[in-house]
């Protein structure tokens, strides 16, 4: 009779339980933006550089005030990013600098292999 008696105990509880847990679901999360405003980054030789954070928890990326995607390394550079050719992203050997700090050559080469980003998904 015990027996019986806590194994109905047990199934109330259970049931209970279950109940309350589908009362308490949390809704699912909505995307929350990336800072908009500008972000002063500084490089590891003390060059400082204006980035954008664009995207949300899911998706996003890092760019310069005119667009060229840049992706940080482990070392803590920030370097210009380019796309391999099965189609994946990966940080160049070319340093990150602002638009006005750019020289003739970099600039040949971010319009070659350089990503531009724009500013939405």
């Amino acid at each position: 009779m015990k027996k019986i008696l806590l194994m109905a105990v047990i199934a109330i509880l259970t049931v209970g339980m279950s109940v309350r847990a589908e009362e308490k679901k949390i809704p699912e999360r909505q995307n929350v933006p990336a800072y908009k405003g500008i972000i002063e980054r500084v490089q590891p030789n003390g060059d400082t550089l204006r980035t954008y954070l664009r995207g949300d928890e899911r998706h996003h990326w890092m760019m310069t005030e005119d667009g060229w995607q840049i992706l940080e390394t482990k070392k803590g550079w920030l370097k210009y990013a380019k796309k391999k050719k099965d189609g994946t992203i990966v940080a160049s050997c070319k340093k990150a600098h602002n638009a006005d700090k750019r020289c003739k050559c970099e600039k040949r080469w971010l319009e070659k292999h350089g990503v531009k980003k724009t500013a939405t998904l």
